[in-house]
C-alpha cells in the first residue's frame, strides 16, 4: 500500500492547507509520484492540491460515498503513487453536525488507518501549546498523532519554547513556519479562488508554498512517518465495476461544463459517464459558443457563475443551444451552479431559460449536509433514490407554483423540497459525490441514448 500521512488542526485557520499543499509540491520536486485527497465536499482545495501534484485531486468524504467506500477511493486516487498526502477538513475530530467523529478527519484516518500530522497555529502561545498537543492526542481513540508542525511562530526564541512544550509530552516537532512566510492565496465569499480562475496566480503560490515548506519542515522526517503506516490493502474502486449494468451501447455524446465558471466537480463524475457507455466531452461557457457536434445530453455542476454572470449572459449562441438540447428532451442534470445558469435570470441578467425561475445573491450562506430521496422519475433518479448530498451557496430561487421538485428531505421546520424536474431536465442545489451513487451515471446516460 502507498505511503500516507493526514495532515490535521485543532481547527479551521491554523494552516492545514498550507502544509498539505507545500508538502505536495515539496515531494514532486523531489521526483516522487504524489496523490493528493482532500476530506470532506470541498472542490477549490483539491484544485491547488492537483497543481501541486501534477496529478487529480481528490475527496474523501464518508458521509457522500458511504464509509466502505473511503479505503477503495483511496487505493483508485493512489494507484502508481510513491506518497499520499491527506488534507483534513475544519478541526481533527470535527464530523458531519450531530453524528459525532463521522465525516471528519479522524474518521478518515482510521479509515486509512494513516498516522496524522498536526499543524497548530502558534500565534500568542507558549508552553500552552503542550496542552493543546497533550489533548489531541490522548482525545477518542485509534488516532495516531505522529508529529507536529508549528505554524506562524514568531521568532528563535519563540520556537525553542514551543519545542520544548512539545517535547515535555512526548510529541515532535517535524516542521516550523514562521509569521512572515504566509502565502496568502486569493480568496471570496465561498472560500478560496479556483485554480482553474486564477491559474498563474495560483502556480507562484504553489511555488512559494512549496519553498516554505522545503525550508521549514523535516520532509525526510515527514516521509519515514508516511512510510511506516501499517500494511492497508483496499481493492481499487473501479468506475466499471460500480455502473449499474453494461456500458450503454452507442457511445453517446454527453457535454460536462467546465471552466472558469463551472470548476466544481468531482474526478469520478466523468469516469463514471466514461464507464457507463458516454463519450465526454468538456464544454466551457464563458468560451465556447456551441454545444459539441452530436451532443445527446449535458452536465453542469457548481462554481462561481454570479462572478461570470455577464460573460454567461452574453454568449447568447450556447445559452439558445442549451435551451434548444432541453427542448428537444435532451437530458441535462445541474447543480448549484448549473441550476443558476439554467435559470430565466441571475441577477437580473439573461441566463439559459430552461427553468422558469429567477435567481439572485443573498446575503445568507446554506450550507450543510443533506439526506434525501428523488421526489419523483427523472433523467438522474428513480423516484425514492435515497442519496447524501451537500448544499453551500449564497443564491436562491423561488420555485414556480406547481413544480416538481427534484429531491426531499427533513429539515428542522418539517419536510424540505427542492430543485426542479421538469420533462428531461433535473436541476437542483445539491451537490452529489457520484461514487456513493453510481447508478445515476448509467441512468443518464441510458437517457441520453435513448
Amino acid at each position: 500500500m502507498v505511503a500516507r500521512i493526514v495532515i490535521a488542526a485543532p481547527a479551521s485557520g491554523h494552516g492545514k492547507t498550507t502544509v498539505a499543499t507545500g508538502l505536495l509540491a515539496a515531494f514532486a520536486g523531489r521526483g516522487l509520484r504524489v496523490a493528493p485527497f482532500k476530506v470532506g465536499p470541498d472542490y477549490i482545495d483539491p484544485g491547488y492540491h492537483a497543481l501541486a501534484a501534477g496529478r487529480p485531486g481528490r475527496n474523501l468524504d464518508p458521509v457522500l460515498v458511504g464509509e466502505e467506500r473511503i479505503g477503495p477511493l483511496f487505493a483508485h486516487g493512489s494507484a502508481g503513487a510513491d506518497i499520499a498526502v491527506v488534507e483534513g477538513v475544519m478541526g481533527l475530530f470535527d464530523g458531519r453536525t450531530g453524528a459525532g467523529e463521522f465525516g471528519s478527519t479522524a474518521h478518515v484516518a482510521k479509515l486509512l488507518d494513516a498516522p496524522v500530522l498536526l499543524v497548530v497555529d502558534a500565534t500568542a502561545q507558549a508552553r500552552s501549546i503542550a496542552a493543546v498537543v497533550h489533548g489531541f492526542r490522548s482525545f477518542g481513540s485509534g488516532v495516531r498523532i505522529a508529529g507536529v508542525v508549528l505554524n506562524r511562530v514568531g521568532s528563535d526564541r519563540h520556537e525553542q519554547i514551543l519545542r520544548d512544550a512539545c517535547a515535555e509530552v512526548g510529541t515532535p516537532v517535524l516542521g516550523v513556519l514562521r509569521r512572515h512566510d504566509a502565502v496568502a492565496a486569493p480568496s471570496r465569499h465561498l472560500g478560496l479562488v479556483p485554480v482553474v480562475e486564477r491559474h498563474a496566480e495560483a502556480t507562484e503560490s504553489v511555488r512559494a508554498l512549496a519553498a516554505v515548506v522545503t525550508a521549514g519542515v523535516d520532509l525526510d522526517a515527514v516521509l519515514a512517518v508516511a512510510r511506516a503506516a501499517p500494511a492497508f490493502a483496499a481493492a481499487p474502486w473501479s468506475p466499471a465495476l460500480v455502473t449499474a449494468g453494461e456500458p450503454v451501447a452507442g457511445r453517446p455524446l454527453v457535454a460536462v461544463a467546465g471552466g472558469p465558471a463551472f470548476s466544481f466537480s468531482y474526478a469520478e463524475t466523468v469516469e463514471l459517464l466514461t464507464a457507463a457507455g458516454a463519450e465526454v466531452s468538456i464544454v466551457d461557457p464563458l468560451r465556447d459558443e456551441s454545444l459539441p457536434p452530436g451532443t445527446r445530453g449535458l452536465v453542469v455542476g457548481g462554481g462561481f457563475p454570479e462572478v461570470y454572470a455577464q460573460q454567461l449572459s452574453d454568449n447568447t449562441p450556447l445559452r439558445e443551444a442549451v435551451a434548444a438540447l432541453a427542448a428537444r428532451g435532451g437530458p441535462v442534470a445541474a447543480e448549484c451552479a448549473g441550476l443558476l445558469w439554467l435559470a430565466r435570470s441571475l441577477d437580473g441578467r439573461p441566463m439559459c431559460g430552461v427553468l422558469p425561475v429567477d435567481a439572485g445573491m443573498t446575503p445568507k450562506l446554506t450550507l450543510g449536509y443533506r439526506d434525501a430521496v428523488a421526489f419523483g422519475d427523472s433523467v438522474l433518479a428513480a423516484a425514492g433514490t435515497r442519496v447524501s448530498g451537500h448544499e453551500f451557496h449564497r443564491t436562491a430561487v423561488t420555485p414556480p407554483a406547481g413544480a416538481t421538485p427534484a429531491w426531499a428531505w427533513r429539515g428542522e421546520a418539517g419536510t424540505v423540497r427542492e430543485g426542479f424536474t421538469a420533462g428531461s431536465v433535473h436541476a437542483s442545489y445539491l451537490h452529489l459525490h457520484w461514487a456513493g451513487a453510481p447508478e445515476l451515471a448509467h441512468r443518464l446516460v441510458t437517457a441520453c441514448a435513448a
